[in-house]
């Protein structure tokens, strides 16, 4: 018999957020993050390295005894709250919740320990917009060697392995020095894309390929839901605190009624989109009711984390539209996020065939 979720965070988890936060607001200052963009280096390796061999948060999701921290999806959901608050340029998700779940379904022990303990980064090579149970493109096996290529891969810049399906069925664990990785035009600069290209290039096969990207997509696209709200609810917080500081004819202009009431509708957003991504999380750490939250979960959370982006920077008014100003990495983010591991469309479509609510 199912018992009620607990939705709210615990002790250890609130602590855990406040660790994570403190390490975020010395490595991600919002300058630095800004300058990152504009160079050739937007990954943040350092703050990488600190998240995951200081803290040991790569190895969360997986089990004690294949070398992680045998935590569950809710640890991971707070740490991917405050990365989203902190539009963290880090491998985080792809890592570390993607790539690391095909891993487990595929029980690549040794890769598994790399990657939880930091030492290697991985990717897992599907288009960042294929939703779970999506279509996506495969390369060619033939005679031991690997041969395609594949577009919108995210992190893969960074990764030192890639996780590839192949045309046989298999999931390949392919050196990303083996592969060519050509950057791609991202709109998210903190998360760039970029396309794999293999011409014979070697691969270890891990397991299948149908399983292990259908668990991933799914956790990637349940945990992508506390990103984005972490987007949400820096865009909230810091729109009041400006709002409270910014004055017009001699009084704040948050005392105005009509923004009173923009900020009260997104206050409401916002504490709904939390309950949908702490429900997902949830889910995917009791394996009851998977697929039903993730879905609701996403199809929620692009809207909420677009429309708070954009209040941001609507209500900071000029200086919202600055290149000095972080809203437009908060809302290129959460554009970007409105349509990795699928559109809300998409997911509102899964949800009414799982609940069996047709639509006429």
């Amino acid at each position: 018999m199912s018992t009620q979720p607990d939705l709210l965070y615990s002790e250890e988890e609130e602590a855990l957020r406040a660790a994570v936060r403190d390490l975020l607001a010395d490595h991600c200052a919002a300058a630095g993050v800004i300058a990152r963009t504009e160079s050739d280096a937007p990954h943040d390796l350092a703050a990488w390295k600190a998240l995951a061999d200081g803290m040991g948060l790569a190895g969360l999701l997986v089990p004690e005894a294949q070398g992680g921290q045998g935590a569950t999806h809710r640890e991971a959901a707070v740490v991917l709250e405050e990365l989203g608050r902190a539009v963290a340029p880090v491998p985080y998700l792809t890592s570390a919740v993607v790539a690391t779940e095909a891993l487990l379904e595929c029980s690549a022990d040794g890769l598994l320990a790399e990657l939880a303990s930091g030492r290697r980064i991985g990717a897992l090579a599907v288009a960042l917009n294929v939703a779970p149970g999506g279509a996506h493109r495969t390369v060619r096996h033939e005679d031991g060697a690997l041969y395609g290529e594949l577009t919108g891969i995210a992190d893969a810049a960074v990764a030192d392995v890639l996780l590839v399906p192949a045309d046989d069925g298999g999931l390949y664990a392919v050196d990303a020095e083996a592969a060519t990785v050509t950057p791609q035009v991202s709109f998210d600069l903190t998360r760039p894309l970029a396309t794999v290209t293999l011409d014979g290039a070697a691969g270890r096969r891990l397991g299948d390929a149908e399983p292990a990207v259908r668990r991933a997509l799914r956790a990637g696209a349940g945990l992508l839901a506390s990103e984005q709200l972490g987007v949400a609810d820096w865009a909230l917080t810091e729109t009041v605190r400006y709002l409270k500081e910014r004055t017009q004819f001699n009084r704040p202009v948050g005392g105005f009624q009509a923004l009173k009431h923009r900020l009260a509708q997104l206050w409401l957003e916002v504490v709904s989109l939390r309950a949908a991504a702490r429900n997902a999380a949830d889910a995917l750490a009791t394996g009851e009711d998977i697929d039903v939250a993730v879905a609701v979960a996403q199809a929620y959370a692009a809207p909420v984390a677009v429309h708070a982006a954009e209040e941001a920077v609507q209500l900071h008014a000029g200086i919202g539209m600055t290149w000095e100003h972080p809203a437009h990495l908060y809302l290129k983010r959460a554009k970007a996020d409105s349509i990795a591991c699928g559109t809300a469309g998409a997911h509102r479509t899964t949800l009414a065939e799982l609940v069996d609510l047709q639509a006429p």
